[in-house]
């Protein structure tokens, strides 16, 4: 395992644990029994930072994590997230009122068994909200002692500077990796001179970088990724061309494609914090194998050069979900 890497006042190792995917998500509710399988698994492994939040099944993702690892409760810090709420004409409304953040909070907790999360995100900035209001909420949180830091999640540079005005933030998570670059604007500079650490999710690209898709994928029940345009076609055709020849990359490299999309990350930046996410044991541990995957300047280069902002075709999200992210878009 590498250096751990700090995250406000924590200190964990760089590969953490997105829990999202063990309450659908990517298709039909995984098995149970395996998920709470792999939740000890990662722990044995030494993931010590796991992610989680409200809205993740409903509650169910944080049902699952507190019940879970209650036993094991000092091994990891823990974070969830706020900011979304459900009503009768939308399952994920924007909410980032005072108001709906400390019911979000309180549900949180109960859901999870526990009187304190490590971490707490805003999952969205509220657009009918200011920034600092929403953090003033989350502040007022520390104080009460319900949660220890707050971090922000797919916020503009802009707004974390704001926000950072109200109360220091520890964490700033959004999309990153070799085919999502949007961090790369801004937000990344100001995480360094802001001192909040970056986490990353979706690190291997919502499973592509993974090598989960190949042509003709049609999405299952349920999974996300068939809203995403970059996993319609034309584009999907166009992408798969990409990751064959960074599949051919990682061969020579003899790691596997995920680890190679991982270890890019590690190593372009030592503060940056991942939580790729999965749902299968093996897939577990062979992201665990990405701190041992070493790249040299020239092959950052290679993979820099291959897949970026200019070679993907296709956009992130959709217009529905592209309406709840502010951070920074490439033209």
């Amino acid at each position: 395992m590498q250096a751990k890497r700090a995250v406000g006042p924590f200190s964990v190792n760089p590969m953490g644990l997105g829990c999202m995917s063990l309450s659908a998500a990517y298709g039909p509710q995984p098995d149970e029994a395996e998920s709470e399988r792999l939740l000890h698994r990662a722990l044995d492994l030494g993931v010590d930072f796991l992610d989680t939040a409200a809205i993740y099944g409903n509650g169910h993702n944080e049902t699952l994590v507190g019940r879970t690892l209650k036993a094991r409760r000092s091994e990891f810090v823990l974070a969830s997230k706020c900011g979304f709420r459900i009503t009768p004409d939308n399952p994920r409304a924007v909410d980032g009122s005072p108001a709906s953040i400390a019911e979000t909070l309180d549900k949180s907790l109960q859901r999870l068994g526990l009187d304190h999360i490590d971490l707490y995100y805003l999952h969205r900035p509220d657009p009918k909200t200011p920034i600092e209001e929403s953090v003033g909420a989350l502040a007022k949180a520390v104080a009460a002692g319900k949660i220890g830091s707050i971090g922000l999640s797919e916020c503009s540079a802009d707004q974390l500077r704001r926000a950072h005005g109200v109360h220091p933030i520890a964490a700033l998570q959004t999309e990153y990796s070799l085919w999502t670059r949007n961090p790369e604007i801004a937000v990344l500079d100001a995480c360094h001179q802001l001192g909040t650490t970056f986490v990353a999710f979706s690190p291997v690209g919502r499973g592509f970088l993974a090598g989960a898709m190949a042509p003709g994928w049609q999405p299952a029940e349920g999974d996300l990724r068939g809203t995403m345009p970059r996993f319609q076609e034309p584009n999907l055709s166009h992408n798969l061309e990409l990751l064959r020849q960074f599949a051919d990359i990682a061969a020579e490299l003899g790691c596997t494609p995920a680890q190679l999309s991982m270890a890019w990350l590690l190593h372009r930046d030592p503060t940056l914090v991942l939580i790729p996410g999965t749902s299968s044991i093996a897939h577990l541990e062979e992201n665990m194998g990405t701190v041992d995957v070493r790249l040299d300047a020239g092959r950052m280069a290679e993979l820099d050069a291959l897949i970026n902002e200019r070679t993907v075709a296709g956009s992130r999200y959709g217009p529905a979900m592209q309406a709840t992210v502010t951070t920074e878009e490439f033209a």
